[in-house]
């Protein structure tokens, strides 16, 4: 049987802490979140090595590096309001509930928003409110956020997303298509974005009103 405390913990020091991550608190979270339950259990042997794995309905779960790279780069204290844009498998989503206040989190798929509920509250992640919707959209009712993470390719990054974001708030988001994806960060710093290039990705891509229409995607 696996121990998978352990592949956790040696998932953690394999392929993120051996990569340049260095925030503490996101490994801590990385290694008491058990990535098994978050894929398909055809997969569980793969669920510690640094891959992604099919979710169901064409989706993935993020690389552990990548699910690191992304958090660490939200620069998070503790005391944050967080949204999540393409909740998926909810592992991202498990994560940022060790790290901040509240996290929400949209998905627009109901199959998989219905799985990742259950798994919410399987690890009792009270602290996340998990809904289906267009992500591109936001959540104005929970708006502003202190950062905002977006888990899905797109085009650009949506305006009603950075109006979304508090001031000195942080957005990550990758933008490009297929091979030519680009992890950026945004930072709203009085009332002004400033854009940085943190390295290149490949995500599934950002359907929704200010991301990716199914047109562009099969032209």
């Amino acid at each position: 049987m696996i121990d998978h405390s352990r592949a956790a913990r040696n998932m953690v020091e394999k392929y993120v802490a051996s990569r340049g991550i260095t925030d503490i608190r996101v490994m801590e979270a990385m290694a008491e979140v058990p990535r098994h339950l978050f894929v398909e259990e055809a997969f569980y042997g793969q669920a510690y090595t640094d891959n992604a794995l099919p979710i169901g309905e064409g989706q993935t779960i993020s690389k552990p590096y990548i699910v690191a790279r992304m958090t660490e780069a939200l620069e998070l204290c503790g005391d944050e309001r967080v949204l999540e844009v393409g909740g998926g498998s909810a592992y991202q989503s498990a994560i940022l509930s060790r790290l901040v206040r509240e996290v929400f989190s949209i998905e627009r798929l109901d199959s998989l928003a219905a799985k990742a509920r259950r798994t919410l509250m399987t690890l009792r992640c009270s602290n996340v409110l998990y809904k289906v919707g267009d992500g591109t959209l936001g959540w104005p009712d929970k708006a502003p956020f202190d950062a905002i993470l977006v888990a899905a390719s797109s085009p650009s990054v949506p305006e009603e997303l950075l109006k979304q974001l508090k001031e000195r708030g942080r957005l990550v988001i990758p933008v490009g298509k297929g091979e030519e994806q680009h992890l950026l960060r945004y930072k709203k710093l009085e009332g002004q974005i400033y854009k940085e290039e943190i390295e290149n990705c490949k995500f599934v891509p950002l359907i929704g009103e200010q991301g990716w229409k199914e047109c562009d995607l099969n032209a």
